[in-house]
């Protein structure tokens, strides 16, 4: 697999790479603290981004899901290890996969990456909803597209 160079990645969806997503953020003023280092609650943000542009790309539309009532994915459970401090102006690359599919959840593994530095490491569960907040089987087609991005 050849990595993507942040600066060549579109800023608007990634790119899905076999079952990888690679997406592109920079780090903005906004996004740091006073010494111009990332606060720690942006990376939940760009993993956010990350997971909702995955979707598109997937031809999974939540927004008419949920027009129509059949429900809404939402975060369940996340654990997130910082190991490195995204800095004013960097080029960040969010790496996504899915590491487990089940019937109404699916486990993903995100990575931040600033050039081949890991910055920021989540594991989290995501789970489908119905839209009074009860667990509910996926739709079947949003399944298949999830067994895409699995490594086996």
């Amino acid at each position: 697999m050849v990595k993507p160079n942040p600066s060549t990645l579109n800023f608007q969806g990634g790119v899905l790479d076999g079952a990888t997503h690679f997406y592109a953020v920079r780090v903005y003023y906004e996004d740091t603290d006073l010494s111009g280092i990332t606060y720690h609650a942006n990376y939940l943000r760009w993993f956010e981004r990350a997971r909702s542009d995955l979707l598109r790309l997937l031809d999974i539309d939540q927004r008419a899901a949920i027009e129509s009532g059949e429900g809404a994915y939402a975060l369940s459970e996340v654990n997130l290890k910082y190991l490195r401090p995204a800095r004013l102006d960097d080029d960040v690359v969010i790496e996504t996969t899915c590491t487990e599919l089940g019937a109404a959840s699916c486990r993903m593994h995100q990575i931040a990456k600033r050039d081949n530095e890991v910055l920021c490491e989540a594991s989290l569960r995501v789970g489908f909803i119905s839209l009074d907040g009860r667990p509910k089987r996926q739709p079947a087609p949003w399944r298949e597209a999830f067994k895409t991005l699995m490594n086996t």
